[in-house]
Formats: C-alpha cells, structure tokens, sequence
C-alpha cells in the first residue's frame, strides 16, 4: 500500500500537534527524532550515530484517548503517516520510520492502572502502563499476569498486545492474545472503539484479533483488560536436563504437552545455544529447561510428568539450583541494552534471532535445513561465531523455534543489515514457509519481514488486505510495516 503523501510542513505539523496537545507534549529534539527513526536497541547503525532514513517531525505523548483521537483525526485529514509505540522493544522495524516528517505516537505517558478486580480477575490499565510496574503490584495481592517477555523491565500493554507479544512461561498462561479479555482502540478518523469484557460470546467473529496484533497499522491500542492468574511462587520446581540429541530433547516437550501437562517454562537448547546460557554447566550438549508451576497439587502432578517423560531418555540431570538462579534472571532492561552497545562498538560483533514456529513432526526437518544451508550458503559464514537455535513456546499441535545467530563484523556500519541479518533472516523464513510453518511466532513482521506477508497467508492474505484499505484508506498508519509498501516512502 502506497504511503500517505503530506501537504503541510514540518513547521506546520509541529504547530498542529502543539495547539492539540500542548508544548510539553511534543519533542522535536533532534537526537530524540534520530533515535525514535529506528526501533532496534541493537541496530548496528544506530549505535555509531548514522540515522540515514527518514526523520519524524516530533514525537507526541498524548495524555488520553481523547487526544490520540484528535491527533490521528488530524493525521488523516492531512495524509501524515503515524507511527504508534509504547514501550519501544520492537525488533522487526516496526517502530521505524519510513516516510519523512512522520508523527511517532507515544503511549507512555497514558501508565495509569485504571481497576484491578480479585473477583472477575481482571485488570484494566492504560496502553503505557509498564508491565513490570503491574506484575509488582499484583505479586503484592497474590496475583500474576503470567506475562513475561524478556522485555519485561521496559515493555508497555500498548506494545505488547499490538505485536502479540508472548512470554516465557506461555506453555502454561498463553501469550498475550489469550490473556487479553477487552480494549479500546482509535482508528485512522478518529473514531474510538471499546471492545467490552466478557468471559466468552459467539456474536459473530472475535474483533478483538483485528486489534491485536496490529502492531500500529491499522489503529492506536488505548486501553486493554487482561486476565490475571493466582501466584504460587513457593509451589515452584525446577528441571534441567542434558541431552546427546536434540530431535529427542524436543520429542520430550512434545510427549509432556500433548499429554496434557502445562509447565510454565518448557524449552529445549541445542548445543550452540545452549552455551550461551549455561556454559558453567551445558557441557556441549543440549539442555532442556522445565518448570512446574500452580496450586500444589498441579504443581507437583506437572513435576511427575516430567520425571516420567524424561527418565525414558537418556540425560544427565541438571542441579535444580543452578535452573532456578537462571530462573530468577531471565529478563533484561536498560543496563543490558546499554552495556550490549557498548560491547557492540568495542568489538565489532553482535547477535540477533529470527523466531518461527512449526508443527510437532517437522521440527527435526526445519531445524536440519535451516542450519545446513546457513552453513552452506550464507556469503559470510565465516563470521558467525555461533549459530543455534531453541525451542520455548509450546502447543498441542507444535512448538516454535527461535534460530540465534552471533556474528563478528566486517564492513562499513551501514552495510551491515544487507550483508548479515538480512540474508541470514530470510534462509530461516524461507524454509520455515517451505515447510508449512509460520514465518514469525512472536516478534510481529514489522517492516523486516513483509517480503513474505503474501506467502505467509497465502489465499487469506486478500483478508488482511481488506482490513487494511478499510480502517486505513488513506495509507497514514505505520506505513510499510505488515503491508509491503508499493512505491518508495519519500516525499
């Protein structure tokens, strides 16, 4: 779809959003209009200082629903592309910019918790309310979302459910599609949408997915009610396993779920990866990870389980210690991010991941043709310093692989997203479609990964075509990101 083509000037843009928010709410600072250019904390150009794309006239931090309203009632009378965030840890580019003087629509200060209810279990916060910051507070009534993405110290509601945001114990609470009981939403003309709270209806077709996962290209997620689950913290049991074989590491997730048990963490590492993580004690082999989670009694039924299914496969056993410490750190924020840039400019290397997902009986395949032709194929094999994979998000009918990839770099800052993760994302892309998988299970397409959005619905892809031209006739949403653009992004 063709990108919105503005009229006014920056000037005028930024004189607009001024009278409709205020000064205080509209930053045309020039390194925050860099930085909010691009969404990869990692980006290898963005940490030497190059934002050759388009630049955004001004970030706006809209202060209610009232005010998104008016700002993307202006947008689209005026043809301005917009590009919502809250949270900022996108990875896909779908937070970048790709048309010149767009408006980038901050969430965050929207961060009020607006009910908590121990009755219905249910909360309703605003779109910038800080995950961390609720699941502190609800840990303090004995609640728990059950949501914890890595970015769990800087991810916002609003980011999370407009890229289907997943976390690390979603084997037993889903990810956040299953969590996300109503919302509220502001389309392109302004015009507000609540989505009401209710445990169930048949009332003809479940909207709230046209919202969810939308990641800001067809409308601005304002408010969102989600479950919230009892916390049992003390109930908690730990499980590592080493194995020789990593088809039968993941044959046991398999076996433990389509039985029926739900453990909160259930992951499998290959050996490469897995040395990332546990190198004090992986010992070049493949580690598998569980925990058992929930009211005692299901807690302690999950940990049978375990026991059962892996006391038939051969593996040493891991120290329950050792499991719960990495446990207790699975989470980065802004001391990580930073300290990764650091390391990135020192050392001329850094790593990235491309997360698909498959059905149970073409893990093994995915996983073998993947590896073989990055090691077959890829220009510069001989700068990967670690390519390996895991599996961590599990279903009844398959699992998910997330392919990582660590690379040392040689080339101009630039060139380094053409000649790295570009060609190495779309071996993993292409063979995960080939086989029959999905491209992407968590981290959204964003504008990385829309080479392949036709490919990946196939036949239904008219359907998201059509919700597009419908909500977003005139192009000004988040342009190039889920869509692929049909003409340079310029002005």
């Amino acid at each position: 779809m063709a990108p919105s083509r503005s009229s006014l000037s920056r000037d005028e843009i930024v004189a607009r959003l001024t009278e409709l928010l205020g000064a205080a709410a509209v930053d045309t600072d020039e390194t925050e209009l860099e930085l909010a250019s691009v969404d990869r904390f990692k980006k290898y150009q963005s940490v030497h200082g190059i934002f050759d794309g388009p630049i955004p006239a001004a970030i706006a931090y809209p202060e209610s629903t009232e005010q998104v309203s008016a700002v993307l009632a202006f947008a689209n009378d005026h043809l301005i592309n917009v590009v919502p965030r809250t949270g900022r840890t996108a990875t896909e580019g779908g937070l970048e910019t790709v048309v010149d003087d767009s408006i980038v629509l901050d969430g965050s200060r929207m961060n009020r918790v607006l009910d908590v209810n121990p009755v219905d279990m249910m909360v309703t916060v605003q779109c910038g309310v800080p995950l961390q910051q609720l699941e502190d507070q609800l840990r303090q009534q004995g609640l728990t979302t059950g949501h914890s993405p890595q970015s769990k110290p800087l991810a916002q509601y609003g980011g999370l459910v407009a890229t289907r945001s997943i976390g690390q114990f979603s084997t037993l609470y889903g990810a956040i599609e299953d969590m996300v009981v109503g919302l509220e939403a502001v389309f392109p003309d302004g015009h507000v949408a609540r989505i009401k709270n209710v445990p169930r209806r048949a009332a003809g077709p479940d909207i709230r997915h046209v919202v969810i996962g939308n990641e800001g290209a067809l409308c601005v997620i304002t408010e969102v009610t989600i479950k919230v689950f009892r916390y049992y913290p003390e109930n908690n049991r730990f499980f590592g396993f080493l194995m020789d074989d990593f088809a039968s590491a993941v044959d046991g997730l398999r076996e433990l779920v389509t039985a029926g048990y739900r453990p909160s963490v259930c992951r499998a590492y290959s050996p490469e990866d897995a040395r990332q993580h546990f190198a004090h004690f992986a010992n070049d082999k493949n580690v598998v990870i569980l925990v058992a989670e929930g009211p005692e009694p299901i807690a302690a039924a999950t940990a049978q389980a375990i026991e059962e299914v892996f006391a038939s496969r051969p593996h040493e056993r891991v120290d329950e210690a050792l499991i719960k410490t990495w446990f207790d750190n699975l989470n980065w924020g802004q001391d990580k991010i930073d300290a990764e840039k650091e390391a990135m400019l020192r050392d001329a290397h850094l790593g990235y991941t491309t997360e698909v997902s498959i059905d149970w009986s073409r893990v093994g395949a995915l996983y073998d043709a993947i590896m073989t032709r990055i090691r077959s194929e890829f220009p510069r094999a001989e700068d990967l310093t670690m390519l390996g994979a895991h599996s961590s998000h599990s279903y009844q009918t398959g699992t998910n692989l997330y392919f990582v990839y660590d690379y040392n770099i040689d080339c101009d800052p630039r060139d380094e997203i053409d000649e790295y993760h570009i060609p190495l994302n779309a071996i993993i892309v292409e063979e995960s479609l080939r086989l029959g998988g999905s491209m992407v299970h968590h981290h959204g397409i964003g504008k990385y990964r829309t080479p392949w959005t036709r490919d990946e619905h196939g036949s239904a892809y008219r359907i998201l075509e059509t919700l597009k031209t419908s909500f977003d006739p005139n192009g000004i949403m988040n342009a190039g990101t889920i869509i692929p653009l049909t003409e340079p992004a310029t002005v």
